[in-house]
């Protein structure tokens, strides 16, 4: 029994770091035909030249749109090491409707952020290194934005928590 758990425990830590995903659709493994086959065809579809490679992106909104969401975009066309993968998840961006993603939601389902930023509309932004990026709406309550990538791992070490703010508690008198 110990040794299936040294053997499953070194089997996790070796594993690849995976992109946080939604809705089935993970950004570098999900496929242009895993997206229709989970939410059909979409309302639009655009095709665009990068840098010389056909992309396409497809956006679900009104009734296409998954419940709960004003408009899920997706955007394929990934290059990885010097391969063009044209039918291959590069970005989902959701735009939950309010109340559906919650600040303390976000959290509990995606752990707690890798980095906190603040954008020049006064919203905050939270960064997660396996590819989560969370723009908050202006009462800081809400998710706006939600847009799901590939792993990131240049972003900076978490911050330290800070220090308590009130007092601890007096002990007990015996």
């Amino acid at each position: 029994m110990a040794r299936a758990s040294l053997l499953l425990a070194l089997l996790l830590l070796a594993w690849p770091l995976a992109a946080s995903e939604w809705g089935g659709v993970e950004p570098g493994v999900t496929t242009l035909e895993d997206v229709r086959a989970r939410y059909g065809p979409p309302s639009k579809e655009t095709r665009a030249k990068v840098e010389n490679y056909d992309t396409m992106q497809w956006v679900y909104e009104a009734d296409r749109a998954p419940a709960g969401m004003v408009r899920m975009t997706v955007d394929f066309g990934l290059l990885v090491q010097s391969t063009f993968k044209p039918n291959v998840v590069r970005l989902l961006t959701l735009e939950p409707k309010p109340g559906i993603f919650g600040r303390e939601t976000v959290v509990s389902g995606w752990g707690i952020p890798d980095g906190l930023g603040d954008n020049p509309d006064g919203t905050v932004s939270m960064f997660w290194k396996d590819g989560l990026i969370v723009t908050l709406d202006k009462q800081n309550e809400n998710s706006a934005l939600m847009i799901f990538s590939l792993p990131q791992s240049s972003l900076p070490e978490p911050a330290s928590p800070p220090p308590a703010s009130r007092p601890a508690a007096p002990a007990p008198q015996r």
